[in-house]
């Protein structure tokens, strides 16, 4: 109804400015003929933006509608067509967004159950590396939360902020990825290469890094709480001010005020 209203207010207001316009047989003073183009330019901008956006609807509709195809070459022509329609519209973006991001979810779960990690474990498909491409550009809003993501290639990315909950990140590579205050809570990072990583005020609680590269991590001010931190490598890591209790996991001999003398500890 609201849409039919706005496209009646555009057919009125663009008729009603060629009424002003079109001579009849009293003159017209030239502010109302003025009055009359800008109505015509209105109701003609109104119009476009209608027509525009139910034809961005349409492109959306059958963007997702591929998504769903048995071909992988469908689905990755619905990725495309809804990165395309992220470029063209800002205000599509967000929505492109939590699109893929369910997508994800869909193509590849990840429940929580026990599954193969180290460095054997496959990668992603090509139309979930695909997804995870469009997802991960400068600016998108990353929700990879109950994704199996194993093996993945995310390195030096910029991931901060990203909300990634219960995700199987095991064996992925994230040498010098940027994850800033993202949410990490109860992810598989077992094997994981986070050498270099910053996880800066991240959240890591309940956290699996058991045999993660962790050399020269920045983990200041992060939450540790719980995690599983028997990792292979913490050499060099920074760990000034993050936050553990006594379900923080260490590897042996490996004592943390060595590293750093204001561990935060419930």
């Amino acid at each position: 109804m609201g849409k039919r209203m706005f496209r009646l207010g555009a057919v009125t207001l663009f008729v009603l400015g060629v009424a002003l316009l079109v001579p009849q047989n009293a003159p017209r003073s030239t502010s109302l003929l003025l009055f009359g183009g800008v109505l015509i330019a209105t109701g003609g901008a109104l119009t476009w933006r209608q027509a525009r956006d139910g034809q961005m609807v349409e492109r959306y509709r059958r963007a997702v509608e591929h998504l769903g195809s048995a071909e992988i070459e469908v689905r990755l022509g619905g990725l495309h067509a809804l990165e395309q329609i992220a470029k063209d519209s800002a205000r599509s973006r967000p929505l492109v967004d939590d699109t893929i991001g369910d997508f994800l979810r869909e193509r590849s779960p990840w429940t929580g159950a026990d599954q193969p990690s180290g460095p054997g474990v496959r990668g992603p498909g090509p139309d979930v590396e695909t997804a995870l491409a469009i997802l991960t550009r400068p600016g998108a809003v990353i929700d990879l939360s109950h994704v199996d993501l194993r093996g993945a290639d995310l390195g030096k990315l910029k991931l901060a902020g990203a909300v990634i909950r219960r995700c199987n990140l095991a064996g992925a590579r994230l040498f010098g990825t940027c994850l800033d205050d993202a949410v990490l809570d109860a992810t598989d990072l077992r094997d994981a290469d986070l050498r270099g990583a910053s996880l800066r005020q991240a959240s890591l609680r309940v956290a699996c890094l058991e045999g993660a590269d962790l050399r020269a991590a920045d983990l200041t001010d992060a939450d540790l709480r719980g995690a599983d931190m028997r990792a292979v490598n913490l050499g060099k890591a920074v760990l000034t001010g993050a936050r553990v209790n006594r379900g923080t996991l260490w590897p042996p001999d490996f004592t943390p005020a060595r590293v750093s003398a204001s561990l935060f500890s419930d």
